[in-house]
């Protein structure tokens, strides 16, 4: 297998030249990150071999801290899985929040107090954030508690969410829902399901970025490997992993797919091995802010990258294209934004 193969096989096994429906591409993907929600539907549109409408995308889907510690958009139907470990779920020992940089003003009495309040509202269909927060303050929550069980990085609504209590719907707007009751997966038994959905959609892949995708030790994965059914292959002499069968017969790399931000096609490897991005453009994509940005996939390289901006699509791009690269691209924008006005920058 050479790197144009491993790239087909890549784009594949993604759903970006097989595709699917939502449910099926959440649950091989490990669900989509989704810090910017906007992110999701087009993830999934790129993807799907349905309609992805912005009332209807998220329907069946929650949203929580999972991989990475990062908040994805994933299956209700996995709530066992990625909010594995029995001994958390429905846990109300609040010794303090774990999640938070700053002094924690919520002694365990409060936290139980403002925690059981916020479940009512919600159980009573007051989900907005911003809605419960000034229902909260109504009631005598104190700003420093506030900005405690509202904190930025979660806070003590992270706390409901990691235990099994809530889920953020999976939509526009920040809206807390109730989870459905739901057993979790005993922890081993998660990880293991977790890294075999990794080999089986986003491999071939090395052990390194496997470690990198999970944020876990090369020596954690190298155990849980040893469980799986693993295969591996060589491609350019570095060793890749997989699990599964290759097709024989692989849809060629399209002229351009416009990825989503934080997509899994970027983050499912480690970002400095990419056979996708360019070294020189890395910083493009992965910025200093930890935030990643829309890339334009150009024949299966990274070219450049997009972004929305009012009733505009402005591409940047990385390099100058050819007039027939830059059709391609724009043929791709218009097929996803009908419309949108196109505007060429140079990065």
């Amino acid at each position: 297998m050479n790197t144009y193969e491993l790239k087909q096989l890549r784009l594949y096994r993604q759903h970006l030249t097989a595709p699917a429906d939502r449910i099926t591409v959440v649950r091989d993907l490990c669900g989509i990150q989704a810090q910017f929600s906007s992110n999701v539907p087009h993830a999934l549109k790129i993807r799907c071999g349905e309609v992805i409408t912005k009332d209807h995308y998220g329907d069946g889907l929650v949203k929580n801290w999972t991989i990475r510690g990062t908040i994805h958009a994933f299956a209700e139907e996995d709530l066992p899985l990625f909010k594995h470990g029995r001994e958390r779920y429905h846990n109300t020992d609040w010794a303090g929040c774990t999640t938070s940089g700053r002094r924690w003003a919520l002694t365990p009495e409060r936290q139980t107090f403002w925690s059981e309040f916020i479940l009512q509202k919600i159980a009573a269909g007051i989900g907005e954030r911003e809605e419960l927060k000034a229902l909260c303050m109504e009631a005598g929550m104190t700003t420093a508690e506030r900005d405690c069980m509202f904190e930025a990085w979660g806070g003590g609504m992270r706390d409901l969410c990691e235990r099994g209590f809530l889920n953020y719907a999976v939509q526009e707007k920040k809206v807390f829902v109730l989870s459905t009751p739901f057993e979790p997966m005993d922890t081993p038994d998660a990880e293991r399901e977790m890294l075999r959905r990794y080999f089986a959609h986003y491999a071939p892949a090395t052990l390194r970025d496997a470690a990198y995708y999970f944020g876990w030790s090369q020596a954690k994965v190298k155990e849980i490997m040893r469980t799986l059914p693993m295969q591996s292959i060589t491609v350019d002499g570095v060793e890749q992993y997989y699990i599964g069968e290759i097709p024989g017969d692989l849809p060629e790399i399209p002229g351009c797919i416009l990825l989503a931000g934080f997509d899994p096609l970027m983050l499912g490897y480690r970002k400095e091995d990419s056979i996708f991005l360019p070294p020189e453009y890395l910083r493009g994509i992965f910025n200093l802010a930890g935030i990643v940005m829309p890339p334009v996939l150009l024949h299966g390289r990274v070219a450049g990258r997009w972004r929305r901006k009012g009733k505009k699509l402005i591409i940047e791009q990385f390099e100058a294209l050819s007039a027939a690269d830059r059709n391609l691209v724009e043929e791709e924008a218009v097929r996803l934004s009908e419309s949108y006005a196109i505007e060429w920058r140079t990065v």
